[in-house]
């Protein structure tokens, strides 16, 4: 009877270990080949085409929605950028690419939820704005470069590296830490905000007698400029997907901005200035970031303005609110 009973436990045992292998057995490839199975779905505007779980919760732009509607009616077709973050660790992968609405570019960015080679969980934000995908269609960055196994950061590590920047930019003074790499570049809406040329005629804005940030500089000059202090609160920082690999890091926040006196403020050298909305204002954001050696090299964003203070349908109120970054990718 005992050796029955070890013989049992053991089956119990190995028949786990093969439930959890089932589970994480969806690499790279299997997590990229679910976002390309959505996106035909989507263009078949049948969800049934693609392997959804039961009961999938599903937004679109902050709004919970049912499978099949929004995007699902009015979807035509895949653009030419792609730019995927497969986290194989967690079972979730993020996905940023140029899409056609109605024959229109616009852009799409796109965070599954994967268990079992299913998809249990789908959140996205569409842009609805053409020259953001035509522009990432001409610059944006794929990120298909692995970094070496010996330089690779940790999950806690990359998320904290994106996460500085995030604190940085909330109500910016100039005088905190900023792990940009000298060569970082930054696209937002299709278009650089970072190291533009001076056009032809012009004088480079000067960071230190500056009243407002400029394309023109770089990631840190404009950090350390304390120019970006309108940026009131960036809140609900979900860290959705987390690739080691390849160092990146894939999030959804939103930036307020609450205007009134809070658009007056000192530069790190003691100038008052005003700067930033008028009014209070919301950005909802997808962001991605490629880290390496502890410095951001790269970042990539689309941003839609929603009603102010909106939660992103994935948090608690207190959660949305929240300045604390947050791994939600577990």
């Amino acid at each position: 009877m005992g050796r029955f009973l070890v013989g049992l436990l053991a089956v119990a045992l190995l028949g786990g270990h093969e439930s959890v292998r089932a589970a994480e057995t969806c690499e790279r490839a299997c997590l990229e080949g679910l976002v390309d199975q959505y996106l035909d779905a989507l263009a078949a505007h049948d969800p049934h085409k693609a392997p959804f779980a039961s009961d999938v919760p599903f937004t679109e732009n902050g709004q919970k929605l049912e499978l099949g509607d929004g995007l699902w009616r009015t979807y035509t077709g895949t653009g030419s950028f792609r730019m995927f973050v497969a986290d194989v660790e967690a079972g979730h992968v993020a996905f940023l690419g140029s899409i056609r609405e109605a024959a229109a570019p616009a852009m799409l960015a796109l965070h599954l939820r994967v268990r079992d080679r299913k998809i249990v969980a789908v959140e996205t934000l569409v842009q609805r704005n053409e020259k953001s995908g035509t522009g990432f269609e001409e610059i944006g960055y794929t990120w298909r470069e692995d970094v070496p196994p010996g330089e690779r950061m940790s999950r806690a590590d990359l998320m904290k590296t994106a996460n500085m920047y995030f604190s940085g930019m909330q109500r910016n003074d100039g005088k905190g830490v900023y792990p940009f790499d000298a060569n970082c570049n930054r696209i937002e809406n299709g278009a650089y905000t970072t190291n533009v040329p001076t056009p032809p005629g012009q004088t480079r804005p000067d960071p230190k007698t500056a009243n407002m940030y400029s394309s023109q500089w770089s990631c840190r000059e404009q950090f350390e400029s304390g120019l970006l202090h309108f940026v009131s609160r960036i809140r609900d920082r979900r860290f959705v997907a987390i690739d080691p690999e390849r160092g990146l890091v894939f999030s959804y926040v939103f930036f307020d901005h609450m205007a009134g006196d809070t658009r007056t403020f000192q530069t790190p050298d003691g100038r008052t200035v005003s700067a930033g909305p008028q009014q209070p204002w919301t950005w909802e954001i997808a962001e991605a970031f490629r880290i390496e050696h502890g410095k951001i090299h790269q970042i990539q964003a689309i941003m839609e303005r929603v009603p102010y203070g909106m939660n992103s349908g994935w948090s608690s109120w207190e959660d949305g609110m929240s300045s604390a970054g947050k791994d939600a990718s577990h």
